[in-house]
């Protein structure tokens, strides 16, 4: 559904997922997106290096830890952000119509907590 919606923006819903989290104003460490978004570093820094390419982020230097890289939207990637953003607010808001705002609140907070016990398996099984 989600790449339905941001198809047209030519992203796909890792990309928006991203620049959903990395903050507009300061940029983000590039050690924290991933705990952030649930992803491992692999599938990470695929999506990173696209995101790259396609002039969305650029890489700096952290100044508060040398070791990590600060992760920050480039005019085009705020641009991309807006309309996925506007694609995640459209949908939830037409969830929230057609289920009401309760039984809502409730899905979202199911998949919350699946997504928590996805990343628990996963780190499980990691081990």
């Amino acid at each position: 559904m989600y790449n339905e919606l941001v198809a047209p923006y030519g992203i796909t819903v890792s990309v928006g997922f991203a620049l959903l989290n990395i903050d507009v104003q300061k940029g983000t460490p590039s050690t924290a997106l991933g705990p952030k978004m649930g992803m491992e570093s692999t599938s990470l820094s695929r999506v990173l290096k696209s995101m790259e390419k396609q002039g969305l982020i650029v890489r700096e230097p952290n100044s508060n830890d040398r070791r990590s890289v600060m992760i920050k939207l480039t005019e085009s990637g705020k641009e991309k952000r807006n309309h996925s953003r506007k694609a995640v607010l459209g949908f939830n808001e037409k969830v929230r119509e057609s289920i009401g705002r309760d039984r809502a609140k409730e899905f979202f907070s199911t998949l919350e907590e699946i997504t928590a016990v996805m990343q628990e398996f996963r780190s499980d099984e990691a081990r």
